[in-house]
């Protein structure tokens, strides 16, 4: 007889190698699909919608990465602010993303960051904005397969000041903080958005507690910004993510953000190994 006192999702055995791996998924579609080997780009976006992508693919900005070995996606990879990066569309819903994620780890993927879309909480924030997630309340599922239960998640990675500061430079509105995971869009409540309100919550998504979660377990460095386009009390347009200029301005920020990120990093490790 199941104890329904002690639901599955929060005694999850984390301590337990897992008996089904990317590598393993990865090998198989290399296999059967006959995929050519290749490097995968160090860093890579996890773009929600997809709109954006396919704009940059027929604009002849990214182009299909044919060794990425995946049952589930496309990959294309382009080259912007002196960084070369990979974008993979649709990512919807912390599962697929980490689901990708985990892939994109087995091969040697050093930084994700999640391009996802949002909605409105904290009332004053403009619609539309951009949010880099600081920590994500994990009212999801995917987070509890990798570290313990708690109300909340950090962000695993300190690029999010810097992506903060050359986001910035978009002209978009931007902020820094909270946001609220969910795996259920359609049942968020009223009741719920006031009072994450109240606690500093800036917007919802649902994406960023798994990959945070993820990115500690697997220790993977990984961020999310979030392009919030929508509230239920905004009287204007809703969904309203710019033009896909605004979106290649968007990933421009990002990436001179990574850019930055790794030569701080570089700096540091240069640092920390200099003969005294």
């Amino acid at each position: 007889m199941t104890d329904d006192s002690n639901p599955p999702i929060l005694d999850h055995a984390l301590s337990e190698p897992s008996a089904f791996t990317a590598e393993k998924l990865m090998d198989d579609v290399r296999r059967s699909r006959k995929v050519p080997n290749g490097t995968v780009p160090l860093i890579c976006i996890l773009e929600f919608d997809g709109d954006l992508t396919d704009w940059l693919v027929r604009e002849g900005i990214a182009e299909r990465f044919e060794p990425w070995a995946c049952f589930h996606t496309s990959m294309f990879t382009m080259n912007l602010e002196g960084v070369a990066c990979g974008i993979i569309p649709r990512t919807i819903g912390g599962p697929y993303a980490v689901l990708i994620a985990e892939q994109l780890q087995a091969s040697g993927v050093s930084l994700i960051v999640g391009l996802t879309s949002a909605g409105r909480v904290a009332p004053d924030l403009p619609v539309p904005c951009l949010v880099v997630a600081t920590s994500a309340i994990r009212d999801e599922g995917t987070s509890y397969h990798y570290i313990p239960p708690s109300t909340e998640v950090a962000c695993p990675s300190p690029i999010v000041p810097i992506l903060e500061h050359e986001l910035k430079a978009t002209g978009w509105p931007v902020r820094a903080g909270r946001v609220w995971t969910t795996d259920a869009p359609y049942r968020e409540t009223k009741v719920q958005l006031m009072n994450w309100a109240s606690e500093g919550v800036l917007a919802v998504e649902m994406q960023a507690a798994s990959l945070f979660a993820f990115g500690i377990a697997r220790q993977v460095p990984v961020a999310c910004v979030a392009m919030v386009s929508n509230a239920i009390d905004h009287t204007g347009d809703q969904f309203d993510t710019g033009s896909q200029e605004d979106g290649l301005s968007i990933v421009r920020g990002i990436l001179r953000a990574v850019r930055s990120h790794l030569a701080n990093s570089q700096d540091q490790l240069t640092n920390e190994f200099k003969p005294s």
